[in-house]
């Protein structure tokens, strides 16, 4: 969705009637005790605060007042004590309750408390859709801008992701089918990898280790939410259009960027659409061939998790009983009601995790949304109205004594970083934070100014050395060249490809051969 950009375009890389009666939740010990009992003191200027805001979207520099906290906490000895534990909470091994964890009964009794294994596996897909931030590449003075700074085969490996167990396998790429001003294009060279293509995501699959602990061969796609200008164009847009074979609608622009396909282009012969169901068909059918259960998830944040849905729908219509589910962040309402009764029908399982200060999920249909079912007797089904699909797991920027609390932060309220803080922290919504979160808190600020001044985490931190330039040989700074392996190249993924499917092929032969 367009409120993403605010974020990330200043980033650059780095069956039971009842889930709770099948089995017991495990809940912290702490769980009643807060963390802190801090509260943020409400800047007076509230004008200070949006201007603020809007200088993120905008890339503005603008001084505003300094925000002090008047609580007299001890944040030196707290941070001490926090930065001496580890990110991570220990890998329960989930292989006998996976279809519940997965939505088969649609995480009811799962949800509010939050079970800690859920909580571990939302945070996880949560990871693979920030992974499409981090290494986008939105750099306007980059010949490859739009693009992923590294390679589908090291990934996971310069992110930091590689412990949850997955290999990336392809790349997505989508354009938009509009003219685009000039004022709107997305790099200011004229030579640049791709006039018309962003990188849009991946795809990746679960390794042996990690299959077994979750009990199925599970095929992941992440799609990346609003980044480059010609997206916020799309998004903006509300018109609905039909999808399908039946009365299902979905929005125009969401639509737009999953199914256009351009022949003289090089990265979107195919669309972003034809490509992810091209590689999960392949690897489907792969992973089946060799006795496997395979679950496809979908995740992404903001204008991704709309691409997550449609992907979805998709899906289940080209592969009856596949189990499908879709864990989105910051999501907007994708299609109208015929759309969402129709995933249902299908058996799409739709995890939708919002913050309650986040706008974004409340659009488009601000006003006109869901709430007018209960007026079908009268008006009918209305088939223009704009319909969230799926549980919802709503989450409270107040919850967290982390978090600056009041004024207006749209950036900090729809960070993806801000979701995933929240949901590690969250235990259900009658008691507090929980105080043996895990997840690093100073991640939060990599886009954004969302943590409380005291904890001395610098705002938007997340940047390359020196804005990406490098002092060459003579001296002088200059734009560094990529490594070969890390420039985008249709025909090299291709061949990357190929060669994982044959080494994966021998290694299956030569374990049956024992």
């Amino acid at each position: 969705m367009a409120l993403s950009s605010m974020m990330y375009t200043h980033l650059p890389v780095t069956q039971a009637a009842s889930g709770a009666t099948r089995f017991s939740l495990i809940r912290s010990s702490h769980h009643q005790e807060a963390v802190l009992d801090h509260q943020q003191t409400k800047t007076s200027n509230k004008a200070n605060r949006l201007a603020e805001s809007l200088a993120h979207l905008l890339h503005l520099h603008i001084d505003t007042p300094p925000r002090t906290n008047t609580h007299s906490t001890n944040w030196n000895l707290f941070t001490e004590e926090k930065i001496s534990t580890p990110t991570t909470s220990p890998k329960d091994s989930i292989s006998e309750k996976w279809r519940e964890i997965h939505g088969s009964n649609d995480w009811d009794g799962l949800l509010d408390p939050l079970h800690p294994w859920l909580r571990r596996e939302i945070v996880k897909y949560g990871e693979f859709a920030q992974a499409t931030y981090d290494a986008f590449d939105f750099d306007s003075f980059s010949e490859y801008c739009g693009s992923c700074r590294y390679n589908h085969n090291k990934l996971f490996d310069v992110l930091g992701l590689s412990k949850n167990g997955y290999t990336v396998s392809k790349y997505i790429y989508a354009m938009s089918h509009i003219d685009m001003p000039s004022w709107l294009e997305r790099s200011h060279l004229a030579d640049t990898w791709s006039k018309h293509s962003n990188w849009m995501g991946f795809v990746a699959v679960s390794d042996d280790l990690e299959t077994r602990r979750i009990g199925r061969r599970d095929i992941v796609v992440a799609w990346r939410g609003t980044v480059a200008p010609s997206e916020w164009y799309e998004d903006f847009q509300r018109k609905l259009e039909p999808i399908g074979h039946g009365e299902a609608k979905v929005e125009h622009g969401f639509h737009g960027i999953y199914t256009a396909k351009c022949e003289t282009t090089r990265y979107n012969k195919s669309s972003a659409s034809e490509q992810v169901m091209k590689e999960v068909t392949r690897l489907l059918e792969f992973y089946r061939a060799q006795g496997e259960e395979v679950s496809l998830t979908i995740t992404g944040h903001s204008l991704g998790g709309a691409l997550a849905l449609l992907n979805a729908y998709e899906a289940a219509e080209t592969i009856p009983g596949l189990p499908i589910s879709v864990v989105s962040f910051g999501a907007p309402r994708v299609g109208n009601i015929a759309f969402k009764d129709e995933l249902n029908q299908m058996g799409v399982k739709t995890l939708r995790v919002v913050v309650k200060q986040d706008m974004v999920p409340k659009m488009p249909g601000l006003v006109l949304n869901e709430g007018l079912q209960k007026f079908d007797d009268i008006t009918g089904t209305l088939d223009w109205v704009y319909t969230h699909v799926g549980a919802e797991l709503k989450l409270e920027v107040g919850s967290s004594p982390y978090l600056k609390h009041g004024g207006f932060n749209l950036p900090g309220f729809h960070s993806l970083e801000t979701y995933l803080h929240l949901v590690d922290g969250f235990l259900s919504t009658e008691t507090t934070f929980r105080s043996n979160a895990r997840r690093d808190f100073a991640l939060v600020n990599k886009g954004c100014d969302m943590l409380v001044d005291d904890l001395r985490i610098p705002q938007c931190w997340y940047q390359l050395p020196h804005k990406g330039l490098v002092c060459n040989a003579h001296g002088r700074w200059v734009k560094p060249k990529r490594d070969p392996e890390d420039i985008p190249s249709p025909t090299r993924e291709a061949q990357a490809q190929a060669h994982a499917l044959q080494v994966e092929m021998m290694e299956s032969d030569y374990a049956l051969s024992f």
